[in-house]
């Protein structure tokens, strides 16, 4: 069966073990891969990124509105750059391949909309350890989208982690989508790889894991650790402990 799969998800959510399980069970992930597993150079797809925040109004603080990059024509520019970054993906024979790129989330209004018959992993993560590093995403400006200025890194973080998050909710689902957690993905992975095999409709490969990885937060030092209160809602529905 001829396949592509992308992986979305924000930076640090662990899509890179979703990206080596891919990888090593025989999926073209595109060439160059970089260690996390990421498809580069990705200077395009960030361009890409840019032009489709060009649609996204902000309504003040924590709110934005995508619904305008659901329907009407994808600008020929943005089209041409994802294009342009996936050249090897879009060349390659390979019956199965794909991609991951977090950044990828940032127009995957879009991008589902390109590749409509694409598999899609969303993979998510609990949000106090997915923000406790930097990653290029922070600062949404970097890619053209507004929100409240702050001075606080981990708040920046956090309000990259909720768009994102608020942003795949707006969307109405592809044909085909799973959403898995990173923590099942470590903690349960053989059931997981199983909810993932009969979904790719491919065997896949068992890779290392670090049960340690799981609830990182918890660990962290005091001032690392006092977290919005804006994501509580978010934690609550994806089913983690607060």
């Amino acid at each position: 069966m001829e396949s592509l799969i992308t992986i979305i998800g924000r930076g640090h959510s662990g899509t890179r073990a979703m990206s080596h399980t891919l990888s090593a069970s025989g999926v073209f992930m595109g060439e160059p891969l970089n260690g996390s597993g990421d498809l580069v150079p990705a200077d395009a797809m960030y361009e890409a990124c840019r032009v489709f925040a060009r649609q996204v109004e902000w309504h003040g603080g924590l709110e934005w509105d995508w619904s305008a990059t659901f329907k009407g024509p994808i600008p020929g520019e943005f089209v041409d750059k994802v294009r342009t970054y996936l050249a090897s993906v879009l060349s390659s024979r390979a019956p199965q391949r794909g991609w991951k790129l977090p950044e990828t989330t940032l127009c995957y209004p879009w991008i589902q909309r390109m590749f409509p018959e694409a598999r899609y992993i969303y993979w998510t993560r609990d949000p106090r350890d997915s923000i406790l590093g930097a990653h290029l995403t922070d600062d949404l400006t970097d890619f053209g989208v507004p929100y409240p200025p702050t001075h606080d890194p981990l708040v920046r973080r956090a309000v990259s982690w909720k768009y994102q998050y608020d942003l795949m909710k707006a969307v109405p689902r592809p044909a085909h989508w799973i959403a898995v957690r990173f923590e099942d993905f470590v903690l349960k992975q053989a059931e997981t790889l199983e909810r993932l095999e009969a979904f790719l409709g491919l065997p896949l490969k068992r890779i290392p894991v670090r049960p340690e990885a799981v609830g990182r937060w918890r660990r962290a030092e005091k001032k690392d650790a006092v977290f919005p209160p804006f994501l509580d809602d978010a934690i609550r529905e994806c089913g983690y402990p607060a």
